[in-house]
């Protein structure tokens, strides 16, 4: 079997400080992994990494059989929301566009592009404004553009760096569905967050980096007590209430979700 992602030893440094050691895991096409950990653990610079943005410090990384620089193509890339300007004269249509070739405008495309463009905006719900300037719409909206630009190539990895951010739940659930939908079709998946609760019952493994450590497993051999505590060196409780699963930290570092430093809720309905 190819992997979309195999990692072999990997460590990575920024600066004096490392953020994981000898990592070693591997992603199989069609596989959903979620990647947790407070703020600062290395989240997004692991999806940088699988990018070819940062190179490891030391190890292995392959993406899709090669060097990650050479599989840019063939990777969907949903980046950390940032508003676009006000001023900003590009449609929506434009930008999804550009998921397909970064250097042409919709109206230069041809026919069987546009229409694969139309069929992605259409898939995050997005149709109402595609047209209009990006600088006009709302957060949400914005999103789901970028959500439209990630898969409208149809890639065989999508890099998904907190994708839900300014969605409401509703939209959540819709977003969360597509990706799960491309997954299904063969994409491998690599969802970084801090709300699980939307995205839980699609998870296959979760990846947890937290204080330069990292462990890999499904969600219910991740979430819990004893996993938790050896992972972050201090005590962390796992309790499972009606279906849910809440983390109890003894500190103010331990969360997979902004809401609380001390405590954070997920959700185990249909895990698997």
């Amino acid at each position: 079997m190819q992997y979309a992602v195999s990692l072999r030893d990997v460590s990575l440094r920024l600066g004096q400080r490392y953020l994981w050691k000898h990592m070693e895991l591997s992603i199989a096409p069609g596989e959903f992994v979620a990647v947790l950990g407070p703020n600062g653990a290395g989240k997004s610079s692991f999806v940088k990494m699988l990018l070819g943005q940062y190179q490891a410090t030391s190890g292995e990384v392959t993406v899709l059989g090669g060097q990650p620089k050479y599989a840019r193509n063939r990777i969907g890339y949903i980046p950390q929301q940032k508003a676009f300007d006000k001023d900003v004269p590009i449609s929506g249509r434009n930008l999804v566009g550009f998921g397909i070739n970064g250097t042409k405008w919709f109206s230069t495309l041809s026919d069987t592009q546009k229409n694969r463009i139309s069929e992605s905006i259409s898939e995050v719900g997005a149709t109402a404004y595609a047209d209009k300037p990006l600088g006009t719409l709302s957060g949400g909206e914005q999103q789901r553009l970028r959500i439209a630009q990630a898969v409208v190539s149809s890639p065989e990895l999508l890099l998904c760096d907190e994708p839900l951010l300014s969605l409401d739940l509703a939209s959540q659930q819709n977003v969360s569905q597509i990706l799960n939908n491309r997954c299904k079709k063969g994409a491998a998946i690599v969802f970084v967050t801090h709300e699980i609760n939307p995205i839980l019952p699609l998870v296959d493994r979760v990846l947890y980096i937290v204080g330069g450590n990292w462990t890999i497993g499904t969600p219910t051999e991740v979430l819990t007590s004893a996993h938790l505590t050896k992972l972050y060196g201090a005590p962390v409780e796992v309790l499972r209430v009606h279906g849910r699963i809440i983390v109890i930290s003894a500190g103010d570092q331990a969360a997979a979700e902004p809401q609380s430093t001390h405590h954070h809720v997920h959700s185990e309905a249909d895990e698997r």
